[in-house]
C-alpha cells in the first residue's frame, strides 16, 4: 500500500461531512424559502390596512383631561347585625375620594426621594 492510498483513504471521510453539511444547509435554506413564501401568502389574504379617513380622530371638544385627586382607602366595616360582608355587598372600589385634596410636599430633614430613612443632606 502506498502513500497515495493513504491520502485517498484519509480524505474520504472528510469528503462524506463536507457532503453532509452541504445537504443540511440545503434542507435549511428550502425550509427557510418556505417559511418565507407561506407568510408572504397569508400576508396577501388580510385585509387592506384602513384609509387615513378611516382612522380614529379626536372628539370636536378636544383631548380628554387628566384627572388627579388623592384617594384614601374605603374601609369595609361589618354588617348592621355584626355579621361580616359578603362579596356583593361591597362597593365596586376599594377607595373613595379623600377630602384633603392638598398634596403632600417633601419636608426637610425627611428621609426625600430615596427613602432609605437616613439624614439626608447635613
Amino acid at each position: 500500500m502506498g502513500t497515495a492510498s493513504n491520502v485517498v483513504l484519509a480524505v474520504a471521510p472528510h469528503v462524506w461531512a463536507t457532503l453532509g453539511a452541504f445537504i443540511g444547509g440545503l434542507v435549511i435554506v428550502v425550509a427557510l424559502v418556505w417559511a418565507v413564501s407561506m407568510g408572504i401568502g397569508v400576508m396577501r389574504r388580510e385585509p387592506d390596512r384602513p384609509e387615513t379617513s378611516e382612522q380614529p380622530h379626536l372628539p370636536v371638544t378636544g383631548a380628554v383631561e387628566e384627572i388627579s385627586e388623592r384617594r384614601e382607602p374605603d374601609e369595609v366595616h361589618c354588617g348592621d347585625d355584626g355579621k361580616r360582608l359578603l362579596p356583593y355587598e361591597l362597593h365596586a372600589a376599594s377607595t373613595r375620594r379623600s377630602q384633603d385634596q392638598h398634596r403632600s410636599r417633601w419636608a426637610p430633614g425627611s428621609s426625600g426621594s430615596f427613602g432609605s430613612g437616613g439624614p439626608g443632606r447635613t
